[in-house]
């Protein structure tokens, strides 16, 4: 492992998540898999990529895509074994690139050994590492509880007349953090990765480790809460227990030389929230998503505010992490840009001008939009329980890396586990040829962002904002932004040139800006602050 979690890297880098599955099938049995990610490592190089976050890598009987975990210390045998993960880790650090793994710290699978032996009855030795209680006197579940697809978030043991909590899927046994002996397997399964050269954890639900002791009913759902995205629950996450765990996981991490950094997945929409996750009075998180962020929409007013209010918020020192994609939420091409290529770029640039760190989903760096997978194709458990909502399968179909019939993804004879997307007009080697495309866009934010001429020096100060257009100032560059299908001419407020760094239109390249921007539709311009500061 090159990087540490001690220097500077973590602070103003660039991630990449990978989506194991769906990146690069080595074997021709249709998945992809750890030794295809290392076949690709000259490729995330190329986009600047500081750290890659590989989702689940642990056995999992894949009723949410390893999500539910079967073993903690394992490799799932689709993906390869732990040779191959040391393999990659190894090759990954020889292109100074870190290896980050996901880790599910609120539930297992119920295949997990501690959750078969629990099911064996009350004195079973594992019974006290999941949540367990009596029905209520009618038979009912315990309390008013619901897991993520909507369903009561409790299910009925037979054999030992008592009910187990799932936050998620009934395949998905919360874990009972109220138990020391859950924090004792927790040590011991970071120290074996951490020993292993893994250079950190994205933790998922980090924040949803406890729960209400007396298991009391959550109360009635607020709805100008639910209209603003957040969850109508008060006892059955954010217990603020967890704080203590993640500070006893930060010493663990800082104790390595070269430092681990823990990245959180701690869904906040109110700032003093997440900002409470990096740690008031101790060191907790190194990072974690900006929940808000992700849910703006491509508008100017809206995401100033989320980047205001979110610097605001953060502790002196943090590290705000800027994401528009990921596995769950689609991919930014469709969400915020509804398939416009020129908004992409725009996007593109926003992510990259931004203090902090910038997490990529694979694809974005292409303008790679979602997949309309027909339902007999599909494979996410997890959506088919919340039939109302798009398919998650929809983000996470196979990279296309060139236009031949497998999109580069298979050698075969193995069938793509998901249907392959449009790679015959979005793909690595066809933008990699064209000097103009999304991804040569990309690789130059990113290696002008490597040299910290972008995203750093300072937070991000609002220099003009309406309807149509952000301009801000971070360090020694600007940035305007036409987040808007019209065109539009604003000014700089000065009359020195300011040098083109970047621009979505490759007529602004090697150019210099005096006073008055003209933005097309959809269009973005980075340029130097001039010498005198103006």
């Amino acid at each position: 492992m090159a990087k540490s979690a001690n220097s500077s890297w973590w602070q103003h880098g660039i991630a990449y998540q990978i989506y194991v599955r769906s990146w690069r099938d080595s074997d021709g049995d249709g998945i992809g898999d750890l030794a295809g990610v290392g076949q690709r490592l000259d490729y995330l190089e190329s986009l600047g990529v500081d750290a890659i976050w590989l989702s689940p890598t642990m056995p999992s009987p894949d009723t949410d895509w390893g999500y539910d975990v079967a073993d903690y210390c394992a490799v799932h045998p689709d993906l390869g074994t732990s040779s191959d993960l040391d393999r990659l880790i190894l090759e990954a650090g020889e292109h100074n690139i870190a290896v980050f793994l996901d880790i599910v710290p609120n539930h297992t699978s119920s295949q997990h050994r501690w959750f078969l032996d629990a099911l064996s009855g009350p004195n079973a030795k594992y019974r006290d590492y999941y949540i367990w209680a009596d029905p209520k006197p009618d038979g009912s579940p315990p309390n008013n509880w619901t897991n993520y697809p909507g369903d009561p978030a409790w299910t009925f043991d037979e054999k030992s007349g008592q009910y187990y909590l799932h936050s998620f899927l009934p395949s998905q046994p919360d874990l009972n953090w109220r138990n020391e002996a859950v924090h004792r397997e927790f040590d011991q399964i970071l120290n074996y990765w951490f020993e292993r050269g893994i250079a950190g954890f994205r933790i998922d639900s980090a924040n949803a480790l406890y729960k209400d002791a007396l298991l009391r009913d959550d109360p009635p759902a607020d709805p100008e809460a639910t209209a603003k995205g957040e969850e109508a629950v008060i006892y059955s996450t954010r217990g603020p227990e967890a704080h203590q765990v993640y500070q006893h996981w930060r010493q663990i991490a800082d104790s390595y030389e070269p430092g681990r950094v823990l990245l959180g997945e701690a869904w906040e929409t109110d700032y003093e929230r997440l900002a409470g996750w990096y740690g008031r009075d101790s060191p907790e998180l190194h990072m974690d998503f900006n929940l808000p962020f992700i849910l703006a929409p491509l508008r100017a007013r809206e995401l100033a505010s989320v980047v205001e209010a979110t610097l605001a918020a953060l502790p002196p020192d943090a590290t705000p992490v800027w994401t528009a994609s990921n596995h769950d939420m689609g991919r930014l091409a469709s969400r915020w840009c509804q398939g416009d290529r020129r908004a992409v770029k725009t996007a593109l640039v926003l992510l990259a001008t931004l203090p902090g760190t910038v997490v990529l989903y694979q694809g974005d760096e292409l303008g790679l939009t979602d997949v309309d997978v027909p339902a007999a194709q599909r494979r996410d458990q997890m959506s088919l329980a919340m039939p109302d909502q798009p398919s998650r399968d929809r983000c996470r179909t196979p990279m296309p890396w060139s236009r031949e019939p497998d999109a580069g993804f298979t050698d075969g004879p193995g069938i793509p586990w998901l249907p392959l997307g449009s790679h015959d007009t979005v793909n690595v080697e066809d933008e990699a040829a064209d000097p103009h495309s999304t991804l040569n866009f990309w690789r130059t934010l990113a290696a002008l962002r490597s040299t910290h001429r972008l995203g750093a020096g300072g937070p991000a100060t609002t220099l003009l904002l309406d309807d149509q257009v952000w301009c801000y100032r971070v360090g020694g560059t600007i940035t305007m932004l036409n987040l808007s299908a019209e065109p539009s001419t604003r000014s700089l407020q000065g009359n020195a040139a300011h040098p083109v760094l970047a621009a979505t239109d490759p007529a602004w390249q090697r150019s210099e800006v005096v006073d008055e921007v003209e933005l097309g539709p959809w269009q973005a311009l980075v340029v130097e602050v001039p010498r005198d500061g103006r």
